[in-house]
């Protein structure tokens, strides 16, 4: 029974530190998208954008990783301080700073793209639109510990969460190319070399939610 609390509560703040951080960043998007772009870049993401993008990943990621198995030291972990917070042990700051990251890149993305010679030019949304769900699909994966390594972890421990990863990534590449979902999500087809950008660049939040665990497993043995 204790095993299993101890299991269901790492659960929650796995799911609490991923959405929210996530959401930071869309809000981030939204807030300084027009400030960096200029007028002509008002919205960033259509309301139905940002439903969908909250479908795939609050929802179909968030369900992956409420199902993390128990980590092997789980334990092993001393009793947790009923007076902390869920925000505490430092979830606070990575939240932050993963939505900080994850808004910065999509930020980025959008000022690269965007042409302001050509406002009905919708490639720029587009790839704001995909690069973040590539970058939740890897802040997902990256998130089953806070400390481990994913490879660590073992990539078939939690095959409900990759399998809803390819769902995800299948499902955003269908919104792109199946031309009467183009046109309701108000979206254009991505060329292959853009398309492969929005991948590599989603592949950043994996690789830096890594090495901030990287960093602290370094620190724990010093």
């Amino acid at each position: 029974a204790v095993e299993e609390g101890r299991v269901i509560y790492d659960n929650i703040r796995r799911f609490v530190k991923f959405s929210i951080a996530g959401n930071v960043g869309k809000v981030l998007v939204m807030l300084l998208s027009p400030l960096l772009l200029g007028a002509g870049a008002a919205v960033a993401l259509l309301p139905l954008q940002l439903l969908w993008l909250n479908l795939l990943t609050d929802g179909l990621l968030g369900l992956g990783l409420g199902v993390e198995p128990a980590e092997k030291n789980t334990m092993r972990r001393p009793p947790r301080d009923p007076r902390a917070g869920l925000f505490s042990e430092g979830l606070g700051a990575h939240v932050l700073w993963v939505g900080a990251f994850i808004g910065a890149v999509a930020l980025l993305v959008g000022w690269f793209y965007f042409d302001p010679t050509r406002p009905d030019d919708k490639t720029w949304q587009t790839m704001i639109f995909t690069t973040l769900a590539f970058l939740q699909v890897g802040q997902a994966l990256a998130s089953r510990s806070s400390r481990e390594s994913f490879f660590t972890l073992g990539v078939g421990t939690n095959t409900t969460l990759l399998g809803l990863a390819a769902v995800v990534m299948a499902l955003q590449l269908a919104v792109l190319y199946a031309p009467f979902l183009e046109q309701f999500f108000q979206i254009v087809p991505l060329a292959p070399r853009d398309l492969l950008i929005a991948a590599m660049l989603g592949s950043l939040g994996f690789m830096a939610i890594e090495i901030e665990k990287w960093v602290m497993r370094r620190r724990s043995t010093e």
